[in-house]
């Protein structure tokens, strides 16, 4: 079981999984345009990592008349060293793709990757494994994309100008993490688990875990979301903790949006996230992946006139919160 029947795999998904209208025409299939930018910010390291695979096919060296779509992507933010962030980012693809559940159950194959590639740093001895980083990826094939989560970047959807949060921040004080780690005997101080880390999920630091397998606070175990995608999703943000500690997701995709409509460029577009993140002081590395899901811009969202009185449309609606959020 291998690229062949993956290749398999991914061709009855575009078939079965893309909406068929009346006259019985394929129906809609995503494109995949990406850009990125990472800035070291006001630390004194870069210790982020990235990746942006955008024909997930042709970077697997697949057949060349096989012409699903696919794609990869990755936010890795490093602590501690740069070590793990650069480990993953260079393996978790691999693990993803050689698993024996793939492409069966892609989500079982991805959980495990997760694990694997923990595991496998651990075992790294020209590395420095007390470092850790956290790992935010996006496994699109055909319509269907999964995100996994294990940290506190963030991936979020625009969706006609609204934002739709696709992943959890993991924090220590969230109640499900909390009620976790206090299971487990770990302990929340000042927002830190174990007074050492402001994640309650990250891939390596081995100086505070366990022996492979044993039950931990700190777990590298990703939380996944699965969603098929839409004609009005028309972007994805996946950024780092520095991102979001100083703009809200609502503010990114307003901001995203306009900007993908005057240029429709992605990485102008990451570009112009980091800068403004950057504008408003924050305290961290900045990562920012932006995915294009059409070859065209996001389109103007008109409200529709009303004799009885002036209304504005939910997606209005949330364009303003956005735009207000950023002026604020």
């Amino acid at each position: 079981m291998g690229i062949e029947f993956w290749l398999l795999f991914l061709s009855l998904d575009a078939e079965t999984l893309g909406n068929k209208s009346p006259d019985g025409k394929a129906g809609y299939l995503p494109v995949f345009r990406s850009g990125s930018c990472s800035e070291r910010g006001p630390k004194q390291y870069m210790e982020d990592e990235h990746i942006c695979i955008d024909d997930l096919v042709g970077h697997i060296h697949a057949c060349e008349d096989f012409t699903s779509p696919g794609a990869f992507y990755g936010v890795f933010d490093g602590h501690g060293g740069k070590d793990a962030a650069a480990f993953v980012r260079n393996n978790i693809l691999r693990f993803i793709v050689e698993d024996s559940c793939f492409p069966i159950c892609v989500e079982k194959a991805i959980k495990s990757a997760f694990m694997k590639a923990d595991y496998a740093f651990a075992d790294a001895s020209s590395m420095d494994i007390s470092s850790g980083t956290t790992a935010l990826t996006a496994f699109i094939f055909g319509r269907t994309m999964i995100i996994a989560n294990a940290g506190d970047c963030r991936a979020v959807l625009g969706r006609r100008g609204k934002a739709i949060e696709v992943s959890k921040d993991h924090k220590p004080n969230c109640a499900s993490e909390k009620l976790r780690i206090e299971k487990l005997g770990g302990v929340i101080y000042d927002g830190y688990l174990n007074g050492q880390l402001s994640v309650a999920r990250a891939l390596g630091d081995w100086h505070m875990k366990g022996a492979k397998g044993s039950a931990c606070p700190l777990s590298a175990e990703p939380e996944l979301q699965e969603l098929h995608l839409k004609e009005e999703d028309e972007f994805l943000i996946m950024g780092c903790d520095g991102l979001w500690d100083v703009m809200s997701s609502q503010c990114a995709v307003t901001m995203a949006r306009k900007e993908l409509m005057l240029h429709n460029d992605p990485e102008r577009c990451s570009r112009e996230l980091v800068r403004e993140a950057l504008k408003r002081n924050t305290c961290d590395n900045l990562t920012v992946i932006v995915v294009c899901f059409s070859a065209d811009p996001p389109p103007r969202i008109e409200v529709p006139p009303t004799r009885v009185r002036r209304s504005i449309s939910l997606e209005g609606l949330n364009l303003l919160k956005g735009v207000l959020d950023c002026n604020s």
